[in-house]
């Protein structure tokens, strides 16, 4: 028998819960989103021939992240690092940054340890208004991009002036240099530490050079060794001078060589073993010193990870940690506001050295002089700039 009060009843019954199960489900979905974060776009190398820095960096940028939003986030929001691999290629960081830009509409910009591929993304940060911090790019060009271009790294021209005054300090005073002409990085380590050395009283005695990836260094070396030089600046990859500490092994050459910066990965010792023995360079970071800020970083990493940090996490994690600090500071995630934050910046402690930004948006900080020692690198001393 139809009865239409009970049909209008159910169906009336029907919408009722079907109107509460959306009012649930959007509850629901409100309760999970939380807080909307604050989107840093990051540009690394996280694979391709130079993964190993990329690597590093990560691990200090996630460790920089889980520790803000484990205490609150900033701002009362979570912040929520959108990462991107540039995959160690030239032009790929462009498109990477154009993108995070204007499609993930990221706050600021983290990246990244290769000044060729920061430099790529430094006028685009600057065109859109975007801060970009370098969390270990070091050459000289990168800041001149523009007032939204910052570096927690040391300029390469610095590092070159370091070599030059710890060599001499050495009693060295005949050095040859082996250049990656490919890389600016290196032709500006050069530079710097040619001017310094003759100024102190060194000579160079010879210059050779070579393009990033060769194998092959023996006609370089084999000049070097007939040149009565008795020290080697090579300011070059860790991929590239791996293999020239062991040529110049197999020549016999018994030169006191030093690097740079580019030098800090583990895989420098592992390809060149005993090789790398008694070798010297520049660096940002050592867990060896004695800084307690320092000392605190180290433990927490090492309880993570079981062994120690290197430089490019340091740089990296001290980037994150920066950039929060400008953006409370601001007390909005305005891209202007930020910058002038980040502008303003003085006597920030990080893990890295206390940053200050000059004029240039350089950190005034000190670097550490590190040697291969049984194969770890053995924390020598601080050096200013």
């Amino acid at each position: 028998m139809y009865l239409p009060f009970l049909s209008k009843a159910f169906r009336f019954l029907s919408l009722s819960f079907a109107t509460a199960l959306f009012a649930l489900f959007v509850q629901s979905c409100q309760k999970k989103a939380g807080p909307e974060s604050i989107r840093i776009g990051v540009f690394q190398s996280i694979s391709g021939s130079e993964a190993s820095y990329g690597h590093d960096a990560m691990i200090g940028l996630r460790m920089a992240e889980e520790e803000i939003n484990s205490h609150g986030g900033v701002l009362g929001k979570p912040i929520e690092l959108v990462v991107r691999d540039n995959q160690s290629k030239a032009g790929e960081t462009s498109s990477i940054v154009r993108e995070l830009i204007s499609r993930e509409h990221v706050v600021a910009l983290i990246g990244e340890v290769a000044s060729g591929r920061t430099l790529e993304a430094a006028p685009i940060a600057q065109r859109a208004g975007v801060p970009l911090i370098a969390n270990s790019a070091s050459n000289d060009k990168i800041t001149q991009a523009g007032d939204f271009v910052f570096r927690v790294s040391y300029r390469d021209s610095q590092q070159g002036e370091v070599l030059a005054r710890y060599i001499r300090s050495l009693g060295k005073s005949r050095a040859a240099l082996l250049i990656d002409i490919s890389k600016d990085h290196s032709t500006t380590v050069r530079k710097s530490f040619k001017k310094r050395f003759e100024e102190l009283g060194g000579t160079i005695v010879a210059e050779q050079s070579y393009s990033g990836g060769d194998k092959d260094f023996l006609a370089q070396l084999t000049a070097i060794r007939n040149s009565g030089a008795d020290c080697l600046v090579v300011p070059g990859y860790y991929t590239d001078a791996a293999s020239i500490l062991k040529q110049e092994q197999s020549l016999g050459m018994n030169l006191d060589t030093f690097g740079d910066d580019s030098w800090d990965s583990s895989d420098l010792v592992r390809v060149a073993g005993d090789a790398a023995e008694g070798a010297v360079f520049t660096d940002a970071f050592s867990a060896e010193d004695p800084d307690p800020v320092v000392q605190a970083f180290v433990e927490k990493y090492k309880k993570k990870y079981g062994t120690n940090p290197v430089s490019f996490t340091a740089n990296a994690y001290d980037a994150v940690m920066l950039l929060v600090d400008a953006i409370k500071r601001a007390g909005n995630t305005n891209p202007k506001a930020i910058r002038d934050a980040l502008a303003a910046t003085r006597g920030l402690p990080g893990v890295s050295g206390n940053i200050t930004f000059d004029q240039n948006r350089d950190p005034s900080k000190s670097m550490v002089l590190l040697k291969v020692r049984d194969g770890k690198f053995r924390f020598v001393r601080r050096e200013i700039p």
